[in-house]
């Protein structure tokens, strides 16, 4: 019988592998169990994996009974992480990475041989028992390169789940501000529709001249183009939060409410918010965990540069006409050509690296969220100028031009363009709520990952004053 062994152990040090191989177990609840509780304390919501049937038939009954009343940004965040297919498909994954992690950490099965030859009259047996001893010395390494393997795959879903939640609170903001955007765009062209009626009617009768009529005519045209632009960016924008919410068939057919909630009376304050993202943020624990790994490879690296191969074997062989054959040996690698150093070289180098990378990770979450909380602020400061200033001044306008039209100083088209505006301030009004929503929800994202975009309406210069606001009539 032959074993041949590589880095034989101490016997301490081969129990406790062995009772390290034997204790690892496929749990996968545990697995997603971080998962769970970020999802609650983030967003009150529960995450459950499909994993039967019977699984997803309980899911789609939670979505159903959610959908039964107008959705909410929380109630959506909820379908989102029970219904999102994508999200699914990685939690299966990394319940993939957990299995790969125990198998990791498991012995090959062992081995046994036998065979018989003769020569002549003599006859020889050769039984085997053959153990992968390099894996169970490796072990010790395999087990924690494993695990830290299985936290990665854990890292990306959890970025995952919480960019499902941020993308969906988004799509739901945009779909809501749509159907305000159309319901209003749809009050301009009934405005803008009888206003070119009555300007026909009356060009009609040689009251009004072909100038104004052609402008009435051509306000009219524009309002019915906008209107379908609308609608558009309505389906559009209704068909993401549908992705989001991983919904078909009937449950399309979902209701959103009549208007975005409210501003906040002020914003939040979060003078530490560079400390918090820094305490938060996965991709900067990420990059340090990878800092800290990197270092423990290089002090592993630097302590067995001129330890590379060591071997045990022991051999016993039978036979009818001669004693038993029994021996060992010993060999190692002998350190001439290669020191070793080029091995400690790079790991050096990886550390370094590794190092440089935490940094520029650092670096750049800071500046991320100070632009999303930047951003987070001056949206709310729009929205309030839009909200308190903005809409009153117009309304009031147009209360006293109907004071005028009732004492016969104005005409009917003055008046027509003054609520024209005042729809068109109200609408901005939406905008800027929609994003101020928006740019709450890049905040949060830029706190926990890399930064959302940021609305537009922030990062670009300043908007073009509406077509309606700049008539004179």
């Amino acid at each position: 019988m032959r074993i041949e062994l590589a880095r034989w152990p101490t016997p301490a040090a081969l129990a406790a592998t062995l009772a390290l191989a034997g204790c690892s177990t496929l749990d996968p609840q545990a697995a997603v169990q971080p998962l769970q509780q970020q999802a609650q304390a983030r967003y009150g919501a529960e995450l459950q994996v499909s994993r039967s049937d019977a699984d997803q038939a309980r899911i789609t009954e939670r979505v159903d009974a959610l959908l039964r009343t107008p959705l909410s940004a929380d109630s959506a965040v909820q379908i989102a992480l029970l219904h999102h297919r994508g999200l699914q498909a990685r939690l299966q994954g990394l319940e993939i990475a957990d299995a790969e992690r125990v198998q990791a950490t498991r012995l090959r099965n062992p081995g046994f041989s036998w065979g018989r030859s003769t020569q002549g009259d003599e006859r020889e047996i050769e039984r085997g028992l053959h153990l992968d001893i390099a894996r169970l010395i490796a072990l010790p390494w395999l087990a924690p390169m494993a695990k830290r393997q299985f936290e990665q795959a854990q890292a990306g879903v959890m970025q995952q789940m919480l960019a499902v939640a941020a993308d969906t609170r988004r799509a739901f903001v945009q779909a809501v501000a749509a159907e305000e955007t159309v319901r209003y765009m749809q009050q301009v062209m009934q405005a803008a529709e009888a206003s070119a009626e009555l300007a026909r009617r009356m060009a009609a009768v040689g009251n009004f001249n072909a100038l104004n009529q052609a402008r009435e005519q051509a306000f009219y045209a524009e309002a019915a183009l906008n209107l379908a632009r609308a609608q558009q960016a309505r389906t559009a924008s209704r068909e993401r939060l549908t992705r989001q919410l991983g919904l078909w068939g009937t449950q399309t057919g979902y209701t959103l409410p009549p208007r975005l909630p409210d501003l906040p009376p002020e914003p939040a304050d979060q003078p530490d918010i560079e400390r918090t993202a820094m305490a938060q943020r996965l991709d900067v624990q990420a990059a340090r965990a990878t800092a800290e790994q990197t270092a423990k490879n290089l002090g592993l690296t630097q302590a067995t540069r001129f330890v590379n191969v060591l071997e045990l074997g022991v051999m016993r062989n039978g036979s009818n006409e001669a004693p038993t054959q029994r021996g060992w040996e010993i060999g190692f690698e002998l350190p001439l050509f290669d020191s070793g150093s080029a091995r400690v070289a790079k790991a050096e180098a990886s550390y370094r690296q590794a190092l440089h990378q935490a940094a520029d990770v650092a670096i750049n979450a800071r500046s991320e969220v100070r632009e999303a909380y930047a951003a987070y602020r001056t949206a709310w400061d729009i929205a309030r100028h839009h909200r308190d200033e903005i809409v009153p001044l117009r309304q009031r306008i147009q209360q006293e031009n109907v004071l005028r039209y009732n004492g016969m100083l104005i005409g009917v088209f003055e008046l027509l363009a003054d609520t024209r505006a005042q729809i068109a301030s109200v609408n901005a009004a939406i905008e800027a709520l929609r994003d101020f929503w928006l740019a709450q929800a890049a905040l949060d994202q830029a706190l926990i990952g890399p930064a959302g975009a940021l609305p537009s309406g922030l990062t670009a210069g300043p908007a073009a004053p509406s077509a309606a606001a700049d008539k004179g009539h």
